[in-house]
């Protein structure tokens, strides 16, 4: 076990220090504190640091001092250091995987889960060949295609799945040869953090440096002069802050953001299997996930059949505490997320012919509890279908032809996700290439493996995570030109 890891018990009785930033190796205490809420009862359990500027900057100089030595590195050596990472995560999976339920609020075993998923991940990732390779050789010239690490990246991630994201951005930056400064979201800062005091000792000083903070944070370091890329995984509106900022000083970016993933089903699916996968992504998470079903479009002819299989499904996740074994699906993670869903029910609610199936509600009693529902009768210009709702509400449509369909699944901003759902699965790909999304699936929605590049069309994001291409948007692409005569 690594004793560096102390994590804190979930709803402590009184608000307790969380354990410090990383920052060049050591571990700092901080000097002003901002409260972490339980989301299951609402009320702050703990305090993470409210890193100020000369912390961050002291992060950017160990950085950019650790970065010659880290990208010179042999990248055998650099995947060995990945690979005591993703072992260390296995480790401390439980005691992290509490300190995850704790702020973030999801089951337990789901938290754990996490974790481990993350090891599984960073290790995968490691294992690409992302340094090029020869574009052309004649009897004139040979011209080679290098990919050069950036230097420092600048990395903040969201509070839905605090470990997996911070996680995955560490592996890309550190195998690509790039030094790493992290910021978590201030709501759920201190998996992160723990992660920093576990991983301590593995990462040599300066390559990996995670503080917790604020706005103020995310400001600094996206106009930070000696940070030479942003990774950004967050909301649309905060993506686009982003992106402003960082054209100060000609940042890279990669930019990770919302989607309204649609599902649509065609006449032949299979409607007990059709309903256990859109349900299965729709909830999970309490529907906090940015790639989950946020709409689903059913054939007319399967319409009442799918809606209440749906239905029945959602009636069926047990809502509660992720400290209770029992839980299949915890509160919405914070009050303002909470109050955006509360607002689009009531917005069901005043739509003439919307019908609220299951659920609706909010648990009474303290925590940010919304019970699984499923929404009928809504057109298409509804808020529950036109936005993002990011919780555990979903509204299914009905159509009737194809071409009409796809045209409204298209009509939005967002495009990270889609998936068809078919018993045929040629007809399911010929829709699914129409489709305005960076990722489509037939018949299941979501779980790519770590070779596919993640991310998404239109306001959805800009760039890949993950795969080759995503990993050598680390890099500077590098064309370099040899005469042979």
């Amino acid at each position: 076990m690594n004793d560096r890891l102390t994590a804190q018990k979930p709803m402590l009785d009184s608000p307790q220090l969380a354990a410090g930033m990383l920052i060049d190796g050591e571990i700092v205490a901080g000097e002003a504190f901002m409260p972490v809420i339980d989301p299951a009862t609402g009320t702050a359990f703990a305090q993470a640091p409210d890193a100020q500027r000369h912390d961050l900057d002291r992060a950017v100089a160990a950085a950019r001092r650790a970065f010659p030595g880290w990208s010179a590195r042999d990248v055998t050596e650099r995947r060995a250091v990945i690979h005591k990472i993703a072992a260390c995560l296995r480790e401390v999976a439980d005691p992290l995987g509490a300190l995850l339920t704790a702020e973030q609020g999801k089951p337990l075993r789901d938290a754990i889960g996490e974790v481990r998923r993350a090891a599984d991940h960073v290790e995968a990732l490691s294992a690409f060949d992302v340094a090029g390779g020869v574009l052309r050789e004649d009897a004139r010239e040979r011209v080679e295609i290098r990919y050069r690490p950036l230097g420092v990246v600048g990395g903040i991630t969201p509070w839905n799945v605090p470990v997996m994201l911070a996680t995955v951005k560490i592996a890309q930056a550190l195998y690509t040869g790039n030094c790493i400064v992290l910021k978590p979201s201030p709501l759920t800062p201190l998996s992160t953090l723990a992660i920093g005091q576990a991983i301590a000792d593995i990462v040599p000083p300066g390559t990996v440096n995670i503080l917790s903070g604020g706005n103020d944070l995310g400001i600094w370091l996206t106009t930070h002069p000696d940070v030479d890329k942003i990774s950004f995984t967050g909301s649309v509106a905060t993506g686009r802050h982003v992106m402003a900022s960082a054209a100060g000083t000609f940042k890279r970016i990669t930019l990770e953001l919302g989607g309204n993933d649609p599902a649509i089903v065609l006449p032949d699916a299979d409607v007990e299997a059709t309903a256990e996968g859109i349900a299965r992504s729709a909830f999970a998470n309490c529907g906090q996930v940015c790639m989950a079903i946020k709409r689903v479009f059913v054939h007319r002819a399967l319409y009442p059949a799918m809606v209440e299989a749906l239905a029945r499904r959602a009636a069926a996740i047990r809502v509660g505490p992720g400290t209770d074994p029992q839980s299949q699906m915890g509160p919405i993670q914070n009050r303002m997320q909470l109050e955006k869903v509360l607002a689009l029910l009531e917005g069901v609610r005043a739509t003439p012919g919307a019908q609220i199936l299951t659920g609706g509600e909010r648990l009474p009693g303290p925590g940010y509890f919304v019970m699984p529902t499923v929404v009928a009768g809504l057109d298409d210009a509804a808020p529950l279908v036109r936005e993002e709702q990011f919780g555990p509400v979903l509204p299914v449509l009905a159509f009737d032809e194809i071409e009409d369909v796809i045209r409204r699944a298209n009509a939005t901003e967002f495009g990270l996700g889609a998936s068809v759902w078919t018993a045929d699965a040629a007809r399911g790909g010929a829709i699914a290439r129409q489709l305005e999304a960076g990722m489509v699936w037939v018949n299941r929605h979501g779980g790519n493996g770590r070779d596919v590049p993640f991310g998404g069309a239109k306001h959805s994001g800009y760039g890949r995570e993950q795969g080759v291409a995503g990993m050598q948007s680390y890099m500077e692409m590098q064309a370099v030109t040899i005469p042979l005569t």
